[in-house]
């Protein structure tokens, strides 16, 4: 009897080292290769959803545009939130102009993007006022801009000479001044003319957002040659982004990034933005260390044995 217990105890040792082999007292790479795990292999869940959404006439292009939006919000948040506190005295007013020339409501960054709310911003290219239009433009549009001009001025010298009266007349040239009235500098008239503008664009660029944006910063006829240099049917602006000018390439993408945070203001502020799906390692159905089972097989032929 005794020696049959020691049969079993001795089969389930067995057992027990055969799931745990001896390694050399030197060798220490078989406990260091234990202890590295990979990540990839552990089991996942979901610990916080992604929570940003975009404008549904800016969504499909997420994947594009995302970490721009996501470091335009990091890097310039002050910004954004001046502009979106400014904007609440601005924007109303500009939703009423959009709403009767049927112009979407994202447009409204232009304004934020073009002069930061100043009537009086003049670029370097000679856009002047709320929304930065050029001179051509303010014509197309029928915008007034009128200069005071210093008439001719006639200055007489008379004199005598003998019985007779002679006159000598000397005449000055015209001296243009600084605009006196530019319906670009002011908010009504030029929201108007930015809602025809954006209006048009739409008509011609097949209601493509992102064009028409682009279109506000360097023209549509650069826009147009873009589309065309494309070789694509009906090319968007993805398509045709590394063949616009720099600057406008980053306007784009600052209106996209003024819509999408703006959209998601809330919880931008109060800095509960998840730009993506967060995940964590479950630990709850983690197995442990597994002891070594004896069975009933294994018994059996030790006992044989």
């Amino acid at each position: 009897m005794k020696a049959f217990i020691t049969v079993i105890w001795l089969a389930g040792w067995s057992l027990a080292a055969g799931a745990h082999p001896a390694t050399k007292p030197g060798d220490t790479s078989r406990k260091a290769s234990s202890l590295q795990v990979d990540i990839r292999d552990m089991p996942m869940v979901l610990a916080r959803p992604a929570n940003v959404l975009f404008p549904a006439r800016l969504a499909g292009h997420e994947a594009e545009a995302m970490d721009y939006v996501r470091r335009f919000a990091e890097q310039r948040r002050e910004y954004l939130i001046r502009t979106y506190k400014k904007g609440k005295q601005y924007f109303p007013k500009v939703l009423k102009v959009f709403k009767k020339y049927q112009v979407p409501e994202e447009f409204r960054v232009l304004l934020a993007l073009e002069s930061g709310f100043n009537a009086k911003a003049i670029s370097s290219a000679g856009a002047v006022g709320y929304w930065q239009i050029m001179d051509e433009v303010a014509k197309e549009y029928g915008m007034s801009i009128t200069e005071k001009q210093r008439n001719q001025k006639a200055v007489t010298k008379k004199g005598r000479k003998g019985n007779y009266k002679k006159s000598v007349r000397e005449t000055l040239q015209p001296v243009p001044a600084k605009p006196v009235v530019d319906d670009r500098t002011h908010f009504l008239k030029s929201t108007q003319v930015a809602a025809r503008y954006i209006r048009d664009r739409m008509r011609n660029l097949e209601d493509d957002w992102l064009l028409i944006a682009a279109s506000y910063n360097c023209g549509v006829g650069n826009v147009w040659q873009a589309m065309q240099k494309s070789g694509k049917v009906n090319p968007t602006f993805w398509d045709i982004r590394d063949r616009l000018p720099a600057e406008t390439q980053a306007y784009v993408m600052n209106f996209i990034a003024l819509n999408v945070i703006f959209h998601n203001y809330d919880n931008f502020v109060r800095n509960q933005v998840c730009w993506e799906d967060e995940y964590c390692i479950d630990d709850t159905g983690m197995a442990k260390e597994p002891k070594p089972v004896i069975s009933e097989t294994s018994l059996a032929l030790a006992f044989v044995r």
